[in-house]
C-alpha cells in the first residue's frame, strides 16, 4: 500500500521540477548579460552549483518530510527557533524587490500586446511609469486581500502556455536559417567567442545565473513521494539538470542567431522576450500573432505571480510563528483570512522600493535592469539558509535518518554545503556592482549604494519585529 502511494518516477519528478524552476526569461536575461559566453557559464553553473544544490534539497526534504514551513522548518530543527524566524523573515522579505518589479512586467506586457512595441513604457518619464506601477501593485494587493485564488489557476495555465511557446521558440529559431533562409545575426561564432573572460565584470554577472537556477527547494516535498528515493530522486535531479542545460544552451544559441551577441540592445532584459516573438513572427510570415499571444499570456502569468507572491511568502512567515519574534498584530486576519497588517507592511516596503529609485535613475530600461539585478542579489539570500541547514544537518548527522542521502560520506557532503554557501554569498556580493553602465559615474554609484543598502535594510528590519513582540508581551 505504501509503495502505491510513492508513485512518482524519476521522469515525473524531472518534468515537474523543470516546469516550475525554469523559464524563458532566464535565457534572455543571461544572454543580455554575457552574450554567447553564457553558454560556458551555463555548463559551469549547472555542474558545479545547481546539481549539488538540488540534491542537497532532496536530502533536507527527506529528513524533515513532515515540515510545513520549508526552509524555516529545516533551520528550526537544526539550529533553533530564533534562526528559524530569521530564515522565515528572509524568505518573505526577499520578495519585496520581486513584488516591486512584477507590476512593471505587467505594464510592459500590456504595452506590447496593445501597441506591438515597447514604447508604452520606454517613452514615459521614469517617475510617471513607477507611479502607474505602484497603482497596479495596490490594485492587486487589494485583490489578494479578498482571498481570490482563481488567479493562481489562470496563471498556471498562462505559465504553461509561455513555457510551451518558449520551447517552440528555441526550435523554430534554430531551424529558421535552414528552412527559412534567415541570416545569423552573430557573425564569426568560434570557440573563443563563447569562452568567458573571468574578470571583475564577469563576476558581477554571476548573481543572475544563481537567480536563474535557484528555487530547487520547491522540489523538496516530493522526494518521499518517489518510488525509491535513494535511486529515483538523484536520477530525476540529474535529468532535470540535463534538461535545464539543453534548454539554456540551445536557448542562448537561438538568441545569438536572432540578436548580435557583440552588439546587444540596451533594453534586451526589459523587452527581449517580446522582440524575440515579434521577430519570430516575421521569420515565419505570421505577423504579430505570436507576439500578442505571448504578451497576453505573460501579462496574465505576471498578475498571477504578483497576487500569489503577495500572499504565499507572508503566510510562510506567519504560518508557524512564535509570538516571541512576531507581534500578534501582524497575524491579525480579515474575514477572507488574509493577514491584513502584514499586507500593510508589504505595501509600505514595496511602495518605497517602487518610487525612490525613480528619483535617481532617469531611464526606464536602466531602472528595469537595476531592479532585476537587485532581485538577483536579494533572492539568492534565501538559498544561504538552505545551505546553512544542510551544513548543520551534516554536523549532527547521527541524530537524523533519511531515506535518501546526497552523498554517503558526511564530510564530503559537508564540503559541498560549504562550497554552495560561499559561492552564493560571493555571487550576491559581486552582483551589487552594476554592469553595462559607465563605472564610477553618478548613476553607477547611486545603484551601488541602493544595491548595498537595500539588502541590509530589508534583512535588518527583521531585527525590529522581535523587539516589538517582546514589548507587546510585556504590556
Amino acid at each position: 500500500m505504501l509503495e502505491d502511494e510513492k508513485k512518482l518516477r524519476w521522469y515525473n519528478l524531472a518534468l515537474m521540477a523543470f516546469v516550475s524552476v525554469w523559464g524563458f526569461g532566464n535565457v534572455v536575461n543571461n544572454f543580455a548579460n554575457q552574450g554567447l559566453k553564457v553558454i560556458v557559464s551555463w555548463v559551469l553553473i549547472i555542474g558545479l552549483y545547481f546539481v549539488p544544490y538540488a540534491l542537497m534539497v532532496g536530502e533536507l526534504g527527506s529528513v524533515f518530510k513532515d515540515g510545513k514551513a520549508g526552509v524555516s522548518t529545516w533551520i528550526g530543527n537544526t539550529m533553533g527557533k530564533k534562526l528559524a524566524y530569521f530564515a522565515g523573515w528572509t524568505y518573505w522579505v526577499v520578495h519585496i524587490p520581486y513584488l516591486a518589479q512584477k507590476p512593471q512586467a505587467v505594464l510592459i506586457a500590456l504595452g506590447w500586446a496593445v501597441k506591438g512595441d515597447g514604447t508604452l513604457v520606454s517613452d514615459m518619464p521614469t517617475l510617471t511609469a513607477q507611479l502607474i506601477t505602484l497603482v497596479i501593485f495596490l490594485i492587486f494587493l487589494w485583490v489578494a486581500s479578498r482571498g481570490i485564488t482563481s488567479l493562481k489557476t489562470i496563471g498556471n495555465i498562462a505559465g504553461t502556455s509561455i513555457f510551451i511557446m518558449s520551447m517552440l521558440y528555441i526550435l523554430l529559431v534554430i531551424a529558421a536559417p535552414f528552412i527559412r533562409g534567415t541570416d545569423i545575426a552573430t557573425a564569426n561564432i568560434t570557440v573563443e567567442t563563447i569562452i568567458p573572460r573571468f574578470d571583475f565584470t564577469y563576476f558581477t554577472t554571476l548573481s543572475m545565473l544563481v537567480f536563474a537556477v535557484g528555487g530547487a527547494e520547491k522540489i523538496s516535498p516530493y522526494v518521499n513521494n518517489t518510488k525509491n528515493p535513494s535511486k529515483e530522486f538523484p536520477k530525476g535531479m540529474l535529468t532535470l539538470a540535463i534538461m535545464v542545460a539543453i534548454s539554456a544552451i540551445l536557448g542562448s544559441v537561438a538568441m545569438g542567431i536572432m540578436f548580435d551577441a557583440n552588439n546587444i540592445p540596451k533594453d534586451l532584459m526589459m523587452n527581449g522576450q517580446y522582440y524575440a516573438f515579434k521577430m519570430l513572427g516575421e521569420y515565419y510570415g505570421v505577423g504579430n500573432i505570436l507576439l500578442i499571444i505571448y504578451a497576453l499570456a505573460n501579462m496574465t502569468a505576471q498578475i498571477s505571480a504578483l497576487v500569489f507572491s503577495i500572499d504565499a511568502p507572508l503566510k510562510v512567515l506567519l504560518a508557524d510563528t512564535d509570538d516571541n519574534f512576531v507581534p500578534r498584530t501582524l497575524t491579525k486576519t480579515n474575514k477572507y483570512g488574509a493577514p491584513i497588517n502584514g499586507y500593510l507592511m508589504t505595501a509600505i516596503l514595496v511602495g518605497i522600493l517602487i518610487v525612490v529609485p525613480a528619483l535617481g535613475i532617469g531611464d526606464m530600461s536602466e531602472l528595469y535592469n537595476w531592479l532585476l539585478k537587485l532581485n538577483s542579489v536579494v533572492m539568492p539570500m534565501r538559498y544561504l539558509w538552505v545551505f546553512l541547514a544542510f551544513i548543520a544537518l551534516k554536523k549532527a548527522s547521527d541524530r537524523y535518518n533519511s531515506e535518501y542521502k546526497f552523498v554517503k560520506n558526511d564530510k564530503v557532503a559537508l564540503g559541498f554545503g560549504v562550497w554552495c554557501f560561499i559561492f552564493t554569498a560571493f555571487a550576491c556580493i559581486m552582483g551589487m556592482f552594476p554592469s553595462g553602465i559607465q563605472a564610477y559615474s553618478g548613476e553607477w554609484w547611486f545603484q551601488v549604494i541602493l544595491n548595498v543598502v537595500t539588502p541590509f535594510v530589508l534583512i535588518g528590519l527583521g531585527l525590529i519585529l522581535p523587539l516589538i513582540a517582546k514589548r507587546k508581551k510585556n504590556t
